[in-house]
């Protein structure tokens, strides 16, 4: 199987996010202020906890925006939020000919959004479609949907720009943000959206970024006092956000080398591992019999994650294995026989490599 994965940045390059998102911080909040737990409720003049507003300045600061904003309901309500701000009720939305991300698509029908689908991947297919049809917004999920997927999101991006310049423009940056080079509203976008329990913070806590146009309202009409995000949440944001960088390149860096040894006479049971952006960036692994399901309960047994929590939460610390994505699935299902996904987490490569050797050995202990 032929996969394009998205281009991790390397642990330098992390490095440097890391340092960038710290200079973001110390440009404006003051020492002290970093070194507490932030304020609550709806600040007169803000509506507003102060370190919320402080927080959002920081982070449209490093991500070069005009504005951000944090939002209850993690991923799933900023990509809500954003359809709903920029592209409204019952008009055209365009998005990827591939399965649409379920929680995405409780969103579209809440909103009655009208859907056309082209294959993201044909980019003069796109050209075409985009020049002769009436829309009210763009979808793209920088991630993969399916397995065959390789189109260029910023190549995307400004092509859309060049053809419809006031083309409202939303991605979905899920399982991208602080793992590749830019993010949608770096490359173009008019808004980006993501959940930061998929960045190692807080639950629930997701995060828009991008056009002042369409979040200054998002805020007004986020008045209510149970809608705000709380200082200490903030916070825990920022450390996230300054944490998750290295930690994210450092697992692209362990699946690349689990990916390789896998490859070798070494596994005679794997027909093939790879790299992808099943969601998450992960391990791919075929093997030559349909052993997968066997091979995961074994290998929970020998201390592996059985499945995710927020796939790359705080919480998530030895490596998982676990069954292909359901998008995936949806495009081959016979693939949850024959291969599982295997992101190391905080892990090293021996020992996920461990792990899949004894699972596969319990599996096929003649072999």
């Amino acid at each position: 199987m032929k996969t394009w994965p998205l281009e991790s940045i390397s642990v330098k390059e992390a490095v440097q996010k890391q340092y960038k998102f710290v200079d973001s911080m110390t440009r404006h909040f003051s020492g002290e202020m970093s070194l507490t737990r932030g304020d609550l409720g709806v600040v007169p003049g803000l509506n507003k906890p102060e370190t919320t507003q402080l927080a959002e300045k920081v982070i449209a600061d490093f991500f070069g925006s005009e504005d951000a904003m944090l939002i209850r309901g993690a991923g799933t309500t900023a990509i809500r939020q954003a359809l709903y701000a920029a592209i409204k009720p019952n008009q055209t939305l365009l998005v990827h000919d591939a399965p649409i991300y379920p929680t995405t698509q409780v969103s579209i029908d809440m909103l009655n959004l009208t859907i056309k689908k082209i294959d993201f991947n044909d980019i003069e297919k796109v050209k075409k479609f985009i020049k002769t049809n009436t829309l009210s917004g763009v979808l793209i999920q920088l991630t993969r949907q399916k397995p065959d997927d390789s189109y260029d999101s910023n190549e995307l991006i400004n092509l859309i720009r060049s053809l419809k310049p006031t083309l409202p423009i939303i991605t979905d940056d899920n399982y991208a943000v602080m793992k590749i080079p830019e993010i949608g509203c770096e490359m173009g976008a008019n808004l980006s959206c993501f959940s930061l329990f998929k960045l190692l913070g807080p639950e629930g806590i997701g995060c828009i970024v991008g056009d002042e146009e369409y979040i200054s309202q998002l805020k007004k009409d986020s008045y209510s006092g149970g809608l705000q995000v709380q200082g200490h949440e903030a916070l825990d944001a920022l450390k996230c956000l300054t944490y998750a960088p290295v930690a994210l390149a450092l697992s692209a860096e362990t699946s690349s080398q689990v990916c390789k040894e896998l490859n070798t006479k070494a596994y005679p049971q794997i027909k093939e591992a790879f790299i992808a952006n099943a969601q998450s960036k992960v391990v791919l692994i075929e093997f030559t019999k349909p052993i997968a399901k066997e091979v995961l309960l074994a290998a929970e047994k020998l201390g592996a994650a059985p499945y995710p929590i927020g796939a790359e939460s705080k919480y998530e610390i030895v490596p998982m294995f676990y069954r292909v994505s359901n998008t995936f699935l949806q495009s081959d299902p016979s693939l949850s026989d024959c291969m599982i996904r295997v992101n190391p987490m905080r892990a090293g490569a021996d020992t996920v490599l461990r792990i899949v050797k004894e699972a596969i050995k319990q599996v096929n202990p003649e072999e």
